[in-house]
């Protein structure tokens, strides 16, 4: 696939950027690095090679579900560094 001006100019578009003529090459230069890079991988002769799943022979490994008791509110605030009631206090991070 070529990587052309025009190409970048309708990706750009579409992404709703703009660049100038520097930027322009550099991203014709990197599209083009990374099509190659593809144009490789599909060279390799992959015909005997299953498709992997997952990395490893075990799937979805998973805990049995136990019904256990919970933590009480004044034992799960015990260590709080701050508390309102049964709430938990944090410093605010969000100012209007």
């Amino acid at each position: 696939m070529q990587v052309t001006d025009a190409l970048v100019d309708k990706i750009a578009n579409l992404a709703k950027l703009s660049f100038n003529d520097v930027e322009k090459k550099e991203i014709r230069e990197d599209l083009e690095k990374m099509i190659g890079f593809v144009d490789q991988l599909n060279s390799i002769d992959i015909s005997g090679t299953e498709p992997l799943m997952h990395m490893s022979r075990e799937v979805n490994v998973l805990r049995d579900d136990e019904v256990r008791g919970s933590v009480s509110t004044e034992e799960a605030l015990k260590n709080a560094p701050g508390s309102a009631g049964p709430f938990f206090t944090v410093p605010k991070v969000i100012n209007k």
